[in-house]
């Protein structure tokens, strides 16, 4: 028995991830990584979210939400930065944690972050295919059921959805270099789309909209809690799949050029960015029209402006907004694709995952591709959106934790990072506990789906990881 535990806990030497990950190209710099981080953190979200949840859960306050959110992650991001910085290994969570803390840890982390990937890309390709057929039906242009919406709506297929992903999957098939070519120029685009929106958002507040800023608090019919402070918590829990692109910076720093300077300034500098843009679009948001106005509404912002006398400007907004979307298609489908590699790569999943084609892992993005193609076309918007942080927390929890053994070998056998994370040892376990707390305020299906994913995680890894690892090779 002693014998099992001591190889649960075998730690990946970190040479072996710097020779795995030598060929993928070094190409990638800090314009590339802020294109990255902005363009998924800033997408789908602030273009759905602040309406859904100021009418499901805090009002007004959606930007307090917006607020708590932004303090937990950015929290996490102090110690993503500087293990990003000192491993900058692809699979960012999943290989640092096989350094750090050993292998079943790495695995549970890392299958954790799938969990993340295999939703969110489908996440956000349905809230495009929401904002397009808004757009498309403010030109009058509408799609038959059967293709605008999945199985589970009552519909066949979202058709849109099913598109936009096999485009990314295309694109990031051509080439890392030559997609952040196009990331670069998208991002500009959406974030002049969402200026925009704030300007001509601004004339139309009406400030009895703001009144009471905190609502009372009642029971919502599915038992979850509107207004008060609780309404505020829980706003947070469902708000925070908004910031969880700074992970699809850390997971391509093999690609990274100078990662001990390029890491931390990525993941910082995107953070900050998408806090202030989210925090004044949910104030302007809600200012326009009665926080009620946005129940089950997935694209807010052009309903706001189309309902404001301001077509024009919603259409323009959102056609920019659609084609910005695809920005966090890209992140979550590059990030992805690098874990399943990382995964293939150690032997935990079939070897092909982690092979390279033209020094691109296509195999593992075909595999995100397909499951993530069947999910974005049959499962609806606001079913995906409850399941998406859920592994992102958890994994959020291995990495503060492990700031604390990262400590003791940076400058031995770990590199030594251009950033560290301040006011240690304070910051991780607040970073740790933020995270938790995020992770339980989510609803119950969320936790219970979470958990039964996790539960299949282990019968892989026990079934096939264990015995097919890199790791228990080496160590026979």
């Amino acid at each position: 028995m002693k014998a099992f535990f001591k190889r649960l806990s075998l730690k990946e030497d970190p040479s072996t991830y710097q020779d795995k990950d030598s060929h993928l190209k070094r190409t990638l710099t800090t314009k590339d990584f802020l294109a990255l981080g902005v363009g998924t953190i800033v997408s789908t979200g602030i273009f759905t979210l602040p309406g859904l949840v100021s009418a499901k859960y805090a009002g007004p306050a959606v930007s307090l939400s917006f607020l708590g959110a932004a303090i937990v992650a950015g929290l996490v991001a102090f110690a993503y930065a500087e293990m990003a910085s000192s491993m900058p290994f692809a699979g960012s969570a999943y290989s640092w944690i096989n350094v750090i803390f050993g292998e079943m840890f790495g695995w549970v982390c890392g299958w954790a972050l799938l969990a993340e990937y295999f939703i969110a890309v489908p996440f956000v390709a349905s809230g495009l295919s929401s904002n397009l057929q808004g757009l498309l039906g403010g030109l009058g242009v509408t799609l038959p059921k059967q293709l605008s919406v999945g199985f589970t709506s009552g519909g066949m297929v979202d058709i849109f959805a099913v598109i936009s992903i096999l485009i990314i999957s295309f694109l990031l098939s051509r080439g890392v270099q030559e997609t952040a070519r196009v990331q670069n120029t998208l991002v500009v685009l959406k974030v002049l789309a969402i200026i925009l929106f704030i300007i001509v958002g601004l004339t139309a507040i009406h400030p009895q909209n703001y009144v009471p800023f905190i609502p009372k608090q009642h029971v919502n019919p599915d038992g979850s809690t509107f207004g008060g402070w609780v309404g505020i918590y829980q706003g947070i829990s469902t708000i925070f799949l908004s910031y969880i692109g700074f992970d699809s910076i850390a997971a391509n720093s093999a690609e990274a050029k100078n990662p001990q300077k390029t890491m931390p300034r990525g993941i910082l500098g995107s953070l900050l960015i998408a806090v202030v843009l989210f925090v004044i679009v949910g104030m302007v948001l809600t200012g326009m029209f009665h926080y009620s106005n946005y129940a089950d509404n997935a694209e807010p912002v052009g309903w706001a402006l189309r309902h404001a006398g301001h077509p024009l400007v919603a259409n323009i907004v959102q056609a920019i907004a659609v084609v910005g979307m695809f920005t966090a298609l890209i992140g979550m489908m590059l990030a992805g694709s690098r874990l399943l590699y990382s995964f293939g790569r150690d032997g935990m999943l079939p070897k092909k995952l982690g092979s390279l084609q033209n020094n691109k892992p296509n195999v593992a993005l075909l595999i995100l591709t397909i499951v993530a193609v069947i999910l974005g076309a049959f499962f609806p918007f606001s079913f995906l959106a409850q399941l998406v942080s859920a592994g992102t927390l958890i994994a959020f929890m291995f990495v503060s934790l492990a700031i604390y053994p990262l400590r003791k070998r940076e400058g031995v056998d770990i590199d030594k990072p251009g950033f560290k994370m301040p006011f240690f040892p304070v910051l991780p376990v607040l970073a740790f506990l933020g995270s938790f707390l995020t992770f339980w305020g989510l609803d119950v299906p969320a936790k219970t789906l979470s958990g039964i994913w996790f539960l299949v995680g282990l019968i892989i890894y026990f079934g096939y990881g264990i015995r097919h690892s890199a790791l228990n090779k080496k160590n026979k």
